[in-house]
């Protein structure tokens, strides 16, 4: 059984919008795959499905034999103990040391007396070591949030899912926010990571070329529809050009010197 499975999702917004039209796939275990696409096309709505923080309007989302768009609320936020989030913006608590930020992984397997005091045990404390230890940050442990610099935020986010000890791993434009030398290093670090401890990683990501070099498949999403799922040797100019063509007359298509990063 796949690790993930993804059947006819479709999300409509209240406005109107209809972000998925019918997105089908599965992943296995370990996989490490870009899921790319021009902004609007539904990557970070089909993550936060995946998630639970969007509700789907019809379709269904099963992860390791649990159906997640089958459960209650309740269930969702059990559910997320499993479900590693690795945000663009790093999403960390500026004033606390990079270790704290990470142990706040694991939040989700405390009590609530526990998470309120901040108390975590020595087992929970040894896992956020050797997660900021695979990503190369155990010398800024007690360092504050806000003195690191993006990739290492990033790196500390990373950090963080990890501690989880999640089934999957979902990144949204990790490095968007990166100069070109950092998110070469910190998608490396991430893929890097995930392959070390075998869970199955999805990246939305809009730089192609960092997905064909770090990720083992590529799902191209256009207009709410997979428009392709394959490898990274199979992205033709043709594919490429449908996955990121808009839809109205008069705009432009996908830019060539893209493609030939590919080459």
């Amino acid at each position: 059984m796949p690790m993930l499975t993804v059947t006819d999702l479709r999300v409509v917004y209240n406005t109107g919008n209809e972000a998925l039209r019918s997105i089908s796939l599965s992943a296995e275990a370990g996989e490490v795959i870009a899921i790319i696409g021009r902004s609007g096309a539904g990557k970070s709505t089909l993550l936060r499905a995946i998630n639970g923080l969007q509700k789907p309007t019809s379709g269904s989302i099963t992860l390791d034999g649990d159906v997640i768009t089958a459960m209650n609320g309740a269930q969702i936020r059990r559910a997320r103990r499993h479900i590693g989030f690795i945000w663009q913006e790093y999403n960390l608590v500026e004033r606390l040391p990079a270790i704290t930020n990470v142990l706040t992984g694991r939040l989700g397997y405390n009590n609530g007396l526990s998470s309120m005091l901040g108390y975590f045990s020595r087992a929970d404390r040894a896992i956020a070591l050797e997660a900021l230890d695979r990503v190369g940050l155990m010398h800024r442990a007690s360092f504050r949030a806000d003195k690191l610099s993006g990739g290492e935020k990033q790196r500390v986010a990373i950090a963080r899912a990890i501690t989880q000890q999640p089934k999957i791993l979902l990144a949204d434009e990790p490095v968007a926010s990166l100069d070109p030398e950092l998110s070469q290093q910190v998608l490396a670090d991430l893929a890097k990571v995930a392959r070390e401890i075998g869970v199955l990683t999805l990246i939305n990501i809009h730089q192609v070329d960092l997905a064909v070099q770090h990720c083992d498949r590529i799902i191209g999403i256009a207009r709410g529809k997979v428009e392709y799922d394959g490898s990274a040797a199979g992205l033709t100019e043709t594919i490429l050009d449908r996955i990121y063509r808009f839809d109205k007359p008069g705009n432009p298509s996908f830019r060539p010197e893209t493609v030939g990063a590919l080459q």
